[in-house]
């Protein structure tokens, strides 16, 4: 991450540019950092991008699960004032993105997803790294992309630590098992606002019929595929994801 954290009471978030806010929301094992290439461009072509640091950790134990982590977006929206949003959200992101769109209907303009969870469970049960030896850690993060050179040694370090941290891995299992509990399947028909879904074609973590369901079930959705890609396309392929994505936004007027 090449910007410095903001702060704003409780909360700590990345704010770059001026217009439409496009909030981030960042995976289970995803930093800041790997929205890099969405910082770069969108500022540049008419929206504010923020990227707040989810509050993965730092919930009381029997208060960590994605349903708090959206009334936690709900209130950091509010507090900084937000209108008219578009929330984008990778992964664990994505599913608190879509949960967050359920529960505050009126506040969300359009919703990007990629690599999300929310339908397949098991994209919260095997797909992160357990504690282990270095090179499962390693294995496991290079599983995520379709190009095991992304997994850089900084990425694995960071996997690593945090899975062999005892309150982190405790929190990570309590937000895996919740997100399993909050299966979204009977909610997307009846979430109205414009989709874009975006999906690597060789995503081994929730593989392309989930993205091909989100689209059957969201009414108001649009689905994309980058080929040679994994789970996190706005990492793998940064100028074809901003591209689809700016196209998707100007189609849609938002």
């Amino acid at each position: 991450m090449k910007h410095e954290l903001e702060v704003d009471g409780k909360f700590k978030f990345v704010e770059i540019g001026e217009g439409k806010p496009i909030i981030i929301l960042h995976g289970l094992m995803g930093g800041l950092s790997n929205f890099d290439g969405v910082l770069d461009f969108f500022p540049k072509n008419g929206y504010k991008v923020v990227i707040p640091e989810l509050p993965l950790y730092d919930l009381p134990i029997l208060k960590t699960n994605i349903k708090n982590i959206s009334t936690f977006i709900k209130e950091f929206i509010d507090t900084r004032g937000y209108k008219d949003i578009i929330l984008l959200g990778n992964s664990l992101g994505g599913h608190i993105g879509l949960l967050t769109t359920k529960f505050y209907p009126d506040i969300v303009s359009g919703l990007v997803i990629t690599g999300s969870s929310g339908l397949y469970e098991s994209a919260m049960g095997e797909s992160y790294p357990k504690r282990g030896d270095y090179d499962y850690i390693k294995e496991k993060a290079e599983n995520v992309f379709y190009d095991p050179a992304i997994a850089t040694k900084e990425i694995v370090d960071e996997v690593y630590k945090t899975v062999n941290d005892r309150n982190k891995l405790i929190r990570t299992l309590a937000i895996a098992k919740s997100a399993i509990r909050h299966n979204m399947s009977k909610d997307l028909p009846n979430m109205s606002q414009p989709t874009c879904i975006i999906w690597g074609k060789q995503d081994n973590v929730t593989p392309p019929n989930v993205a091909e369901e989100f689209h059957e079930k969201l009414p108001n959705s649009s689905l994309y595929w980058i080929d040679k890609c994994g789970h996190a396309a706005m990492m793998e392929h940064p100028d074809t994801f901003n591209e689809i994505l700016y196209n998707w936004l100007t189609e849609q007027n938002l």
